[in-house]
């Protein structure tokens, strides 16, 4: 088998190891049938968890906070990282942290924020959603079968090295001090947050 038929295999899009839904469904109400199917939903939710990391990394940025925007940009896409190797605690953290952020912004900053930027928000947040979901019957997923087995990660492409290769390295080495690192973050961003209140309600 060439390095093409094995590249379609892996994207599930080969007549042998077809993906079994449409790739909106797999978006948000993703479903595993298949070794191809456990393939794709890790690496699509690597790609929404790398875009969010850096999409944060960009806005704090830009409102002038540097050190919170590397930290978060960690946060995420290390938890991409541990998503891509199916686990369900980075999907369920990355999730959680940002619906309490974006329900944060809703409440608070409802009159301020412009509605593209809430819009985004939420439809950010119903795709990290689908990530737990997907994750979990990933991690959970028993193979019985010769369509069960998972494809091979390929490195011949600039995105097989990130989505592929690099997780299954460095996520190994990085899962203990990820789950001590992420609930850290998690906490202390939202006691920031308590403490924003507390501030705002004296006043």
């Amino acid at each position: 088998m060439d390095s093409n038929s094995c590249r379609m295999q892996t994207l599930g899009i080969s007549d042998s190891t077809e993906h079994s839904e449409s790739r909106l469904k797999a978006l948000f109400w993703p479903s595993v049938k298949s070794g191809a199917d456990v393939d794709y939903l890790g690496t699509q939710g690597f790609w929404v968890c790398a875009f969010v990391a850096v999409f944060t990394l960009l806005t704090m940025s830009l409102q002038g906070r540097p050190i919170l925007a590397v930290v978060l940009f960690l946060f995420f896409y290390l938890g991409g990282v541990g998503v891509r190797e199916r686990s369900p605690f980075a999907a369920i953290i990355v999730f959680v942290f940002y619906a309490l952020d974006t329900l944060i912004s809703v409440l608070l900053l409802f009159l301020a924020t412009p509605w593209g930027m809430l819009v985004v928000r939420l439809f950010i947040t119903a795709l990290l959603l689908s990530n737990v979901r997907a994750t979990w019957m990933a991690a959970t997923w028993k193979p019985d079968s010769e369509e069960a087995v998972l494809p091979p990660r390929l490195g011949e492409f600039w995105t097989d090295k990130i989505a592929d290769q690099i997780p299954a390295k460095i996520w190994p080495k990085l899962r203990i001090p990820y789950y001590i690192f992420a609930p850290w973050v998690l906490l202390l961003s939202f006691a920031g947050v308590a403490v924003v209140l507390a501030r705002s309600f004296r006043h």
